[in-house]
C-alpha cells in the first residue's frame, strides 16, 4: 500500500511500503532500489506499478545515485537515456551521484530511495518548486536538507511557503550507535541526540532533519509515524541487511 498525501495547493507526497510488487525473497515485494541485488526486470516492473498507482508516468520519475552526501542536482526532466555499456535499452546512461534533486517543472516527479534513512520531500506550490532528499545520518550532518532548500530558493521558493514531509525511517529509539558517534552527531545537530528504548546511545535522524527545517524557516512540517526497523511492512537495512528499498515521491500538478 502506498501512503499518499495530497495538498489542496496541488502538491503531492507519497511513500511506499514493501507490498504490491513482484520481487522475490528477500526483496519481497515492492523493492524499488536498483542497486541491492534484485532482478533488474523486477525493479523496473515495481517502478512501473508504483508510478501507475500514483497516476505517474514511470519514465518521467527522476531517481538519484545516492551516496550519503550533500550534493544537489537541479533538473527539468528525466535523465538522458542512452546505450551505456551493459545498460538496458531506455535506461539512463548515467545518473549523477547526488542526495537531493530539485525541479521547477510542474508534473515532474522526484523520487528518493530509503531503507532506514529519512526520505525528505519538499514543495513550494506557489513558486512551483519541489525537492526530494536522502538524509541518512551522514547526509543529515553534512547538510543535505539545507542544501536542497537553498537550491529551491535559487528557483524562487521561499522557506516559509515550503511544505515538508519526512517518510518512514528508523526512529531514535531503534537507531543504536556508539557513544562517541552520538556525541559527534549531537555536536553538529543537537536535536538528533537520542537514546534507544533499551537505554543505549542513539541518533534520531528525523528529529535532526526537522530541527534543520525549522531553523531554515520551514513552518509546515509533517512526519510519518512509521519506524522502519519496527515495521514488518517496510524494508529496514538495520533489521535485515539484505533487503529492498522504499521510495518517496513528490510532484506538483502540471
Amino acid at each position: 500500500m502506498i501512503q499518499r498525501y495530497d495538498d489542496e495547493s496541488g502538491a503531492h507526497f507519497a511513500f511506499t511500503d514493501r507490498w504490491g510488487g513482484v520481487s522475490a525473497v528477500p526483496y519481497e515485494q515492492l523493492n524499488l532500489g536498483g542497486a541491492v541485488g534484485d532482478d533488474p526486470a523486477a525493479v523496473r516492473e515495481n517502478r512501473r506499478l508504483a508510478a501507475g498507482a500514483l497516476g505517474l508516468d514511470a519514465a518521467r520519475v527522476v531517481w538519484m545515485n545516492q551516496v550519503h552526501g550533500r550534493d544537489v542536482a537541479v533538473v527539468d526532466g528525466p535523465w538522458p537515456t542512452g546505450p551505456a555499456a551493459g545498460a538496458d535499452a531506455g535506461a539512463p546512461a548515467e545518473i549523477p551521484a547526488v542526495d537531493a534533486v530539485v525541479t521547477a517543472r510542474r508534473g515532474l516527479a522526484l523520487a528518493v530511495l530509503t531503507a532506514d534513512c529519512t526520505p525528505v520531500l519538499l514543495a513550494d506550490p506557489v513558486a512551483g518548486v519541489v525537492a526530494a532528499a536522502h538524509a541518512g545520518r551522514p547526509g543529515m550532518l553534512a547538510g543535505v536538507v539545507p542544501a536542497a532548500v537553498e537550491a529551491m530558493t535559487g528557483l524562487g521558493a521561499r522557506p516559509d511557503r515550503v511544505r515538508a514531509w519526512t517518510g518512514p525511517a528508523v526512529c531514535g529509539r531503534c537507531y543504536e550507535v556508539p557513544e562517541q558517534m552520538r556525541a559527534d552527531a549531537a555536536a553538529v545537530e543537537p536535536a538528533c541526540w537520542a537514546e534507544t528504548s533499551w537505554g543505549t546511545p542513539a541518533v534520531d535522524v528525523t528529529a535532526g532533519v526537522h530541527a534543520q527545517l525549522a531553523a531554515l524557516g520551514v513552518r509546515s512540517r509533517s512526519q510519518s509515524p512509521v519506524c522502519t526497523r519496527e515495521s514488518g511492512d517496510h524494508f529496514s537495512y538495520r533489521r535485515d541487511r539484505t533487503t529492498g528499498r522504499l521510495a518517496g515521491y513528490v510532484w506538483l500538478d502540471g
